[in-house]
C-alpha cells in the first residue's frame, strides 16, 4: 500500500475530536505517511518535535469591516496553498462544520479530480450544531460532498442518517486508544495525591458542558460518599465547572473533591483511580471511557448513544440512564466495596480496549479507506504537474 500524503485539520484543544485526530495523524506518520496538520494553532499533543508531522498554521486577518474573522475562509486558502506546496493526496477533516466547508472550497480551487476529502463526524457536529436551522442545509451538503465520510460510532452514523436524510454511505470507524500508551500502571505517589489509604477514588473527565450532565456526577458521587470513604477527581474546565464547584460546595462535598483542570498527560492520572464516571445526558462515543478501560479502570457511563458499542454493561463495565441517578450509585456502591469485582471488571475492560479497539487495528482501516479513494501515484504525479 503506498502511504499518502495527509492533511488533517481539527479543533487544536483537549476535546474528543480533537484528541482523535492528533492521535490519528501521529500514528499514521509512524506509519510512513507525511502528515501536515492545518489548524488555528499546534494541537497540544504535537508539541514534541514527530518525523514526518508537519504544522501550517491558519492565518486569521483583522480588518475593520469584519466583526468576525472569516476562519473557514482563511481555512480553505491555508488548505489550498498546503495542498499545492506539498503535494497533498487527501484533505482529511474532523468536525463537519466548518472544517468540511473549508476542504470543499479548497478542492474546488485544486480541480476535484486533484485531491480527495474525508470528512469525520465525531457527534456535537451531528447531534447539536448541525441541526441549527442556520447550519443545517450546509452540512447535509457538505456530507453529501465529501469524497468519504466516516463516523465514530454506530449511533452517530444512524444518528446522521436519521436526522439529515442521507443516502450515500457512511463508513463508521470507532474511536481508538493506544494500548501502549493507557497501561493499567498505579504509581502510589500519584495515587497519594487525590486520595488517602482506604479512600476510592472517583473520576470524571469532560469539558464541562451540560451534555455532561455534571450535575449528576455531583449527585452520584454524594451517594457514594455517604456509602463508603471516597474521593472525587475532576480533569478539565468548562463553562459548568463554577456551578459544579458551588454544588459540591453546598453538599459539603468540595474538600473531597480535587479539580485539576485542563491537563495533559491523561495516561499517567487514570491508572490511579478506580472508577471513571460519565453521565452525559447523550455520547456519539466516549473516548475516555475507552481510555480509562486501557488504564484498568471500571467505567460507568450513559447509555445514551455509542458507549454500548464497546462498554457491555456488568461485563467490562456499567451502563446507566444519565437520569438514573439512583441506579449509578448502586452500580459505583457495589464494584467499589468489593475489589474482587472491581478487578474482574478492569481486567475485561483493559482485554476488550486493547484488542478491537487498539490503536494500529483502527488506524489501519483509515489506511484502507485512503487507498480506496486514490489511483495510485495520479493525484501525486498530478501535484508535481502542477506545482
Amino acid at each position: 500500500m503506498r502511504m499518502p500524503a495527509v492533511g488533517i485539520t481539527c479543533y487544536p484543544t483537549q476535546g474528543g475530536s480533537g484528541v482523535v485526530a492528533t492521535e490519528l495523524g501521529l500514528h499514521l506518520a509512524r506509519m510512513g505517511c507525511e502528515v501536515h496538520f492545518i489548524a488555528t494553532h499546534l494541537p497540544f499533543r504535537l508539541e514534541p518535535y514527530h518525523g514526518n508531522i508537519f504544522y501550517h498554521p491558519v492565518e486569521m486577518p483583522s480588518y475593520p469591516v469584519f466583526q468576525h474573522a472569516p476562519y473557514t475562509l482563511s481555512l480553505a486558502s491555508t488548505m489550498h496553498d498546503v495542498a499545492l506546496r506539498c503535494g497533498l493526496d487527501i484533505l482529511h477533516v474532523h468536525y463537519a462544520v466548518p472544517h468540511a466547508a473549508g476542504a470543499y472550497l479548497a478542492r474546488q480551487m485544486l480541480g476535484a479530480d486533484r485531491i480527495k476529502v474525508v470528512t469525520t463526524l465525531h457527534g456535537t457536529d451531528i447531534t447539536l450544531v448541525g441541526q441549527e436551522p442556520s447550519y443545517f442545509p450546509i452540512t447535509r451538503f457538505l456530507i453529501e460532498q465529501s469524497d468519504a465520510v466516516t463516523a465514530v460510532s454506530g449511533f452517530l452514523r444512524d444518528e446522521t442518517v436519521r436526522v439529515f436524510g442521507c443516502g450515500r454511505d457512511i463508513e463508521v470507524i470507532p474511536n481508538f486508544v493506544d494500548a501502549r500508551l493507557y497501561v493499567p500502571a498505579r504509581d502510589a505517589a500519584v495515587r497519594a495525591r487525590f486520595a488517602d489509604a482506604g479512600e476510592k477514588l472517583i473520576v470524571h473527565v469532560s469539558n464541562f458542558r451540560r451534555v455532561k450532565n455534571p450535575q449528576a456526577v455531583v449527585d452520584v458521587f454524594a451517594g457514594v460518599a455517604a456509602e463508603l470513604p471516597a474521593r472525587l477527581l475532576l480533569v478539565g474546565d468548562g463553562p459548568e465547572m463554577p456551578a459544579m464547584r458551588e454544588a459540591l460546595a453546598a453538599g459539603g462535598l468540595l474538600e473531597r473533591t480535587t479539580c485539576l483542570g485542563s491537563v495533559t498527560g491523561l495516561e499517567g492520572i487514570l491508572p490511579a483511580c478506580d472508577l471513571l464516571l460519565l453521565p452525559s445526558l447523550h455520547e456519539s462515543f466516549g473516548l475516555v471511557a475507552l481510555e480509562a478501560m486501557a488504564c484498568g479502570v471500571v467505567p460507568l457511563a450513559t447509555s445514551r448513544g455509542g458507549a454500548g458499542e464497546f462498554i457491555h454493561d456488568g461485563v467490562n463495565g456499567y451502563l446507566r440512564d444519565p437520569h438514573d441517578v439512583a441506579g449509578m450509585i448502586e452500580a459505583a456502591v457495589a464494584v467499589l466495596r468489593d475489589d474482587g469485582l472491581r478487578q474482574h471488571l478492569a481486567e475485561e475492560a483493559r482485554r476488550d480496549a486493547a484488542g478491537d479497539f487498539g490503536a494500529t487495528c483502527v488506524v489501519r482501516k483509515y489506511l484502507d479507506l485512503y487507498d480506496r479513494l486514490l489511483a495510485p501515484g495520479a493525484l501525486r504525479a498530478a501535484f508535481r504537474r502542477g506545482s
